[in-house]
């Protein structure tokens, strides 16, 4: 996996690009201590992932990601957590508080590998004829949707929560591995029982009955935070009695 490190700290550069080297399967092709120098470098070159600091000189992070048309897949390295949520929006794979403990680092990569091979995967079936979407019957508590090539029948009361990745799906279910889907959110939540599946946050859907806590701004299902986002926040609330 390509990767380069923006940061205007040269200790967690060092520190970052160690864990890379430590790792392995990471090639480091640049760092720069300003966003603004690798807009060049990144269009030109296969960059797989950007490891990406917030509070820097003349442009932030966020502004940075917002800004660009097309981004690679970028993981936000800060000191700062107040950012959590806003990073999440912009469809960060992971948000990483300084210091960086080499097992949580270990974790966002392998959330990196795994997008690098769904984009791969969408890559394939792209201009495929079939159409997306899928079939259900929620009476006898399943869906059908379309992945790859195959119709893939789900059982709704495994579902624990759907997150949304542009033009695609990601179907989390209580199998190891999750089920991408060319849906949009709109065609598949018409097929799940609105009583249990809550929109609550522009890129996720919610199993309610997954749910392990409610941390203010976030759900918690497994080990996982899903944002809540503020136009959802009070029907969500409402909805499950809060």
């Amino acid at each position: 996996m390509n990767c380069i490190i923006i940061d205007d700290e040269p200790l967690a550069l060092g520190i970052i690009r160690s864990y890379c080297e430590d790792l392995g399967g990471l090639s480091v092709l640049e760092v720069f201590t300003n966003p603004l120098d690798s807009i060049d470098f990144i269009q030109r070159n296969p960059v797989d992932l950007v490891f990406l600091d917030i509070e820097m000189p003349q442009i932030n992070g966020i502004e940075f990601i917002k800004s660009m048309e097309k981004t690679p897949l970028f993981i936000f390295t800060t000191a700062y957590p107040q950012y959590a949520i806003e990073g999440f929006e912009l469809n960060a794979i992971d948000y990483l508080v300084k210091p960086i403990p080499f097992p949580r680092f270990i974790k966002s990569i392998n959330r990196a590998k795994e997008m690098l091979e769904i984009r791969s995967n969408i890559a394939k079936i792209d201009g495929n004829t079939a159409p997306a979407g899928g079939v259900g019957n929620t009476e006898n508590n399943f869906i059908f949707v379309k992945s790859d090539y195959d119709n893939v029948k789900i059982k709704v009361n495994e579902i624990k929560y759907i997150q949304g990745l542009k033009d695609y799906l990601k179907i989390h279910t209580q199998e190891n591995k999750p089920i991408l889907t060319l849906m949009s959110f709109k065609d598949i939540h018409d097929k799940l029982p609105s009583n249990d599946f809550l929109r609550v946050h522009r890129s996720f859907i919610v199993n309610v009955n997954n749910i392990d806590s409610i941390q203010r701004s976030r759900i918690v299902i497994d080990d996982v935070r899903i944002p809540i986002g503020e136009s959802y926040k009070e029907d969500f609330m409402r909805r499950v009695g809060l």
